[in-house]
């Protein structure tokens, strides 16, 4: 007979669980078009300001869509 197969019975199988880095961002929110990146050069001061004044309201939404995702992070 063989020695090596009169031996006792083969080693259990063990589970090693090993951290593995994953990307927390799925997917990032798409930027605003901006209206006052479309305003020609010679657009009007009023025009540029409105621009402006409407341009906020998206980048406070698309700020706070990118706060929401890197708070997924932490």
């Amino acid at each position: 007979m063989l020695a090596s197969c009169a031996g006792g019975p083969a080693p259990a199988t063990q589970t090693v669980q090993v951290p593995v880095a994953v990307p927390c961002v799925r997917s990032a929110p798409v930027p605003p078009a901006y209206e006052f990146d479309q305003l020609p050069a010679t657009a009007s001061d009023g025009d540029k300001i409105l621009a402006l004044v409407r341009d906020w309201v998206r980048y406070r939404k698309y700020t706070g869509e990118l706060e929401a995702v890197i708070a997924g992070c932490r």
